[in-house]
């Protein structure tokens, strides 16, 4: 199987396709509060970074994964950052690593029209 070239600069910054439409506008939905999306955004709204073994510690569940396509189905930019993390039996293992950029949590705030409450566990208090 062959590999996929390098990306370069006429593919846009990490391989992405360059757009001449302006991207669609910031209006996420907030997810239901108590719910595992609810409190990963709580997390990412935190401005931590979390993987999966942040996640399971703080909630008792695996699956981060599907929690992440759920906020993103709500709206959620979240961003995955690709990590090597080979092991004896697995050598090309790749972890992610899942973030909110900052312009998003300052926007959603912004939205919301409330100031955040202090980190409560990772329950985001901005929720409408």
């Amino acid at each position: 199987m062959k590999k996929a070239p390098a990306p370069t600069k006429t593919q846009g910054a990490f391989g992405e396709q360059l757009s001449f439409l302006p991207p669609p506008p910031f209006c996420p939905t907030w997810p239901t509060r108590g719910t595992l999306a609810d409190r990963a955004l709580g997390m990412l709204m935190d401005g931590r970074k979390i993987d999966h073994p942040d996640f399971e510690g703080s909630t008792q569940s695996w699956r981060l994964g599907a929690v992440i396509f759920t906020l993103r189905s709500l709206g959620w930019p979240v961003e995955t950052i690709e990590i090597l993390s080979p092991t004896p039996d697995c050598p090309d293992r790749v972890i992610a690593l899942y973030h909110l950029p900052g312009k998003y949590v300052a926007e959603a705030l912004a939205i919301n029209g409330r100031p955040r409450a202090p980190a409560n566990g990772g329950a985001h208090a901005a929720s409408k």
